[in-house]
């Protein structure tokens, strides 16, 4: 996988190269240090992902949160002598009215208590509020990388400076595509003065493994 965006790889001839990274990063690398998923988006992973989205499953996605314990201790988040701010992508007010939650929010949730129980690093603080979205974007589905970004440009500001300020941040997502809107986080967050800035999520989703079973109705990816 790419060292940077853990984007898996189709083929084992990159095993033969020392610093692995996918194209988009080694052109235009994206504004996190790092990022890792648990899994591919496909099979029973995304049908549980649709199911937390779009079914409002609570429960569920706490309990999916906690299948981010190995993303999380992959990224050595929390060896600083300061615990590490968790923190979900926010969505925009109006998308939060219509759909009543925020998934990012619940999965951060789920593993800050598996980090908890485990008890051999530093317990993240989970932040809600540092962090906003104050443009609606439309989805993203069938764009492309730079007209991803160029969707996001200006699309999320820092509501706390100094919660965020020197502070190393991993961000939560459910779903990682292209790294664009992970990236739009983590620019405004170290424009503001953050550290490092990493991020987790559930699944990963990439033309060089598509999940080949048709989707659920009414079910894109945002």
């Amino acid at each position: 996988m790419c060292m940077v965006c853990g984007l898996p790889f189709a083929s084992p001839r990159v095993l033969d190269f020392v610093d692995v990274q996918c194209g988009a990063c080694r052109d235009q690398g994206p504004a996190f240090d790092l990022a890792r998923c648990f899994g591919l988006y496909g099979g029973a992973l995304r049908q549980a992902i649709l199911r937390m989205k779009f079914g409002g499953d609570e429960r569920l996605a706490e309990r999916m949160g906690e299948l981010l314990l190995p993303p999380w201790q992959s990224l050595g988040a929390g060896r600083e002598f300061r615990a590490p701010l968790l923190v979900p992508v926010p969505l925009h007010p109006s998308r939060l009215r219509e759909r009543g939650f925020n998934q990012a929010e619940w999965l951060a949730r789920g593993v800050e208590r598996a980090i908890a129980r485990r008890g051999a690093f530093a317990l993240p603080r989970l932040r809600t509020n540092c962090l906003g979205r104050k443009r609606a974007t439309p989805p993203q589905t069938g764009m492309s990388l730079a007209a991803r970004r160029e969707n996001l440009r200006g699309a999320f500001d820092v509501t706390d400076l100094l919660a965020v300020h020197g502070r190393e941040i991993v961000l939560v997502d459910d779903v990682m595509t292209t790294g664009a809107t992970l990236s739009a986080c983590a620019r405004v967050l170290k424009r503001a003065g953050a550290g490092q800035v990493m991020a987790i999520a559930l699944a990963r989703a990439t033309p060089q493994f598509p999940d080949l079973a048709p989707f659920a109705e009414g079910a894109p990816v945002d």
